[in-house]
């Protein structure tokens, strides 16, 4: 099926919708599923650099211009920051495992084989 043959399914089945439910835009265009798509996948933790290459798009910066953090996601990230969990937050000492591995740092920086 063409692009113009797909978007004229959309079109008409948009507008019937519409007139069941106004909330539906009156001129759907096929866009409006890629984009909603891809934000649902974006706000279910896909990383954005995934998400560009899915969508096919040479430049991050392209999908960057509509892949906004809407406002839910900017509650749970409130949320997570500010939490009694959050040892930043209520002062508890974080243990790093790391910390007193001196043969895991040295290889994380490339000094040891």
């Amino acid at each position: 099926m063409s692009p113009d043959n797909s978007a004229r399914f959309i079109k008409k089945y948009g507008a019937a919708a519409n007139i069941v439910n106004p909330e539906v835009p009156k001129s759907l265009q096929p866009h409006a599923f890629r984009h909603s798509r891809s934000m649902h996948l974006y706000r279910s933790g896909m990383p954005m650099v995934l998400l560009a290459e899915w969508l096919g798009h040479a430049q991050l910066s392209s999908t960057l211009i509509y892949a906004n953090a809407d406002t839910e996601m900017k509650r749970v990230a409130i949320e997570k920051a500010t939490s009694k969990l959050n040892s930043l937050v209520s002062g508890d000492a974080v243990y790093l495992e790391w910390e007193d591995d001196e043969a895991l740092i040295r290889q994380l920086y490339g000094l040891s084989q």
